[in-house]
């Protein structure tokens, strides 16, 4: 069984599927620790809820490599294989990424790469300002840049006439809560083969 670490800022809502895929055995794998940089982050009160080990880095004063070097600490600490960032609102440093290149998932509300770059209700609410009729979430490894790594699982979710940046995103937020779970699974399993941007499943 392999150790996931979660990083987020967020409530951290998509963290629930991950946990019920956990307890129901299709995922063999545990979360060991959440690590936030938002000391009243609801995702840390999610991990408490499931008696796993909450942490609140203080990210005022230090540079963003000193930052990554303390959640290093902390991945080499639990033995962590797969990093997960569920609505985490800081970019993590090259070093950081070099160090687990592979190993970080990230979930984007969008189909990338289409409207990369922003975080929770901003996506929506520039996907509703651009008019298109399909937006989606994304599911994809982490690489030195902003929302630009190779993908894994994409869903599509149908932009309706009436929509507000709230109802567009429980819509989304349900598809993401469909394939993060799978996509852990699947990393889990050893079934991601990473060929250049491509990921291919085995």
């Amino acid at each position: 069984m392999i150790n996931i670490a979660v990083l987020g800022s967020t409530s951290g809502s998509d963290l629930e599927a991950v946990f019920s895929s956990i307890d129901s055995g299709k995922i063999d794998a545990g979360v060991s620790i959440v690590i936030s940089n938002k000391r009243d982050a609801f995702i840390l009160e999610r991990a408490r809820k499931h008696n796993i080990e909450a942490v609140f880095i203080e990210p005022s004063g230090k540079t963003r490599e000193e930052f990554d070097r303390e959640l290093m600490i902390l991945m080499e600490k639990h033995d962590i294989k797969l990093i997960l960032l569920i609505g985490y609102m800081r970019l993590l440093s090259g070093e950081f990424v070099r160090n687990y290149r592979n190993h970080i998932i990230n979930i984007h509300p969008s189909l990338l790469p289409a409207f990369s770059g922003g975080m929770d209700r901003n996506v929506h609410s520039e996907v509703l300002g651009y008019g298109v009729k399909v937006t989606g979430c994304t599911v994809h490894f982490v690489d030195e840049n902003t929302d630009t790594g190779p993908i894994i699982l994409q869903r599509a979710v149908t932009v309706e006439e009436n929509d507000t940046v709230e109802t567009l995103k429980a819509r989304v937020q349900r598809a993401e809560q469909e394939i993060l779970p799978i996509a852990v699974e699947l990393f889990v399993k050893g079934m991601l083969d990473i060929k250049g941007r491509r990921v291919y499943i085995k």
